[in-house]
C-alpha cells in the first residue's frame, strides 16, 4: 500500500551538502519541500538523487528541500509509479520491468543485448528515447514525467562448473535471468529461472542454478557471487533492467520556471556522480575477482553477433510486432535506440 502518512521534512546534514557548499542561495525563489521514494538503502544506483538532492538545495540555499526515502518507506517499489499517479510523493524511482503493462514504450529499453558499449552511450540513448513524444504520452497518463535515468550497469553472469565458452555451451544451463534476458537466454537455449536475489547464493552454491545474471559488478559482489563463482562473463552484456527517476507534473507545473530548471540543470552533475560511483565499484572489485581467480570469459565479435541473432533479434522482432499492433510506433522506437547508440559510439 501506498503509505499517505505526511512525511516531515528533515534539515540537511552538514555532511549531504559538502559537495555544494556555497553562502548564499544563487536562485531565488520560495520553499518548497519534495519527498522521493526509492527501494533499499544509499548505494551508487542513488548517488543520482542524492546529487540531485544536494544540488537544488545548494543552488536555493535550502529554500528547494528533496527528502529522499529509502526503504520503501512510502511505498513498495512496484508501486511507485502509483504513488506518482496519486500525488503521494513528487519524485521516485523505479524500474520498467516489474510492470510492463503500466508504461509498455518503455519496456524497450529492457530488450535485451541493446548495443550499449558503456554507461554514457546508454545515457545518451535513454535520454533521447525519452524525448519521444509517444514515450511522454505513455507516462502522462500517470501523472509522471521521466527526469532521467539511474543507469544500471549491463548485466554479466557468474556460474559454476564448465565455463560457456561458446554460444552452444549455454545450451541446457539453468541459469537466474530475468526480463528481456531471459526471454533472450529462453531462445539461446538456456533454462532461465526466477530467483529471488538474496536466495542466488544458495542456490548456486547448492547447483540449483548454475550462473546467474546480476548488474556487473558491483551486484556480484555484493551478492557474494564472487565468493563461490569459477567463471563469470566479461562483455556478453545480456541487457539491464531499466531503471528511470520520474517526477509528478502537476508537482513539476507548480515549481516556479527557476526551480524547473535547476532540476533539468541537476541531470549533468547527477549522471556525472553515477559513472564516477560504478567505475569505482569496479575499481574495487576487478582485483577482488582477480584475486579469486575467478575466470574472465570474453567472447569474440563474431560470438556476440551469434548471441545477438539467435537471442536477440527473435525477441527485438516480437517486441516490435507487438508494439505496432498495439498502437505504439514500436519500430520507430526501436530504430531510435539503434541510431541514437550508433551516433554516441561513433
Amino acid at each position: 500500500m501506498i503509505k499517505r502518512t505526511v512525511m516531515s521534512i528533515a534539515a540537511f546534514s552538514a555532511a549531504s551538502m559538502m559537495a555544494f557548499s556555497v553562502s548564499a542561495a544563487e536562485v531565488d525563489g520560495p520553499e518548497v519541500n519534495w519527498n522521493l521514494s526509492v527501494w533499499g538503502k544509499e548505494r551508487a544506483f542513488t548517488s543520482s538523487i542524492e546529487t540531485i538532492r544536494d544540488y537544488v538545495a545548494e543552488k536555493t540555499d535550502g529554500k528547494f528541500n528533496i527528502k529522499i526515502h529509502y526503504g520503501e518507506a512510502l511505498s513498495k517499489s512496484r508501486e511507485n509509479l502509483d504513488g506518482i499517479k496519486l500525488g503521494a510523493f513528487q519524485m521516485a524511482a523505479l524500474c520498467t520491468a516489474y510492470h510492463p503493462a503500466k508504461n509498455p514504450t518503455l519496456s524497450g529499453l529492457d530488450l535485451p543485448f541493446l548495443p550499449f558499449p558503456n554507461l554514457r552511450v546508454q545515457s545518451t540513448v535513454h535520454e533521447a528515447y525519452y524525448q519521444h513524444p509517444a514515450v511522454a504520452k505513455d507516462m502522462a497518463r500517470w501523472d509522471a514525467m521521466l527526469l532521467m535515468s539511474s543507469l544500471l550497469p549491463q548485466y554479466e553472469f557468474t556460474g559454476v562448473g564448465d565455463p560457456p565458452l561458446t554460444l552452444e555451451d549455454w545450451k541446457g544451463m539453468r541459469v537466474r535471468a530475468l526480463g528481456g534476458i531471459g526471454e533472450a537466454m529462453t531462445k539461446i537455449g538456456a533454462v532461465p529461472t526466477t530467483v529471488p536475489a538474496p536466495e542466488v547464493y544458495t542456490s548456486l552454491e547448492r547447483g540449483t542454478i548454475e550462473a546467474a545474471s546480476f548488474p556487473f559488478t558491483y551486484a556480484h559482489v555484493a551478492y557474494r557471487l564472487t565468493d563461490i563463482g569459477k567463471w563469470h562473463t566479461a562483455n556478453m552484456s545480456p541487457g539491464a533492467n531499466h531503471c528511470p527517476v520520474v517526477v509528478n507534473i502537476p508537482a513539476y507545473e507548480a515549481l516556479t520556471p527557476e526551480y524547473q530548471q535547476l532540476l533539468n540543470d541537476a541531470k549533468a552533475p547527477a549522471y556525472e556522480a553515477l559513472y564516477e560511483a560504478y567505475e569505482a565499484a569496479d575499481a574495487k572489485n576487478f582485483p577482488l575477482m582477480k584475486e579469486k581467480g575467478i575466470q574472465a570469459i570474453t567472447y569474440s565479435d563474431e560470438e556476440l553477433a551469434k548471441f545477438r541473432e539467435v537471442g536477440a533479434k527473435p525477441v527485438w522482432d516480437e517486441w516490435i510486432a507487438k508494439m505496432n499492433s498495439d498502437g505504439y510506433p514500436g519500430t520507430e522506437l526501436f530504430e531510435l535506440i539503434m541510431t541514437t547508440s550508433k551516433q554516441a559510439t561513433n
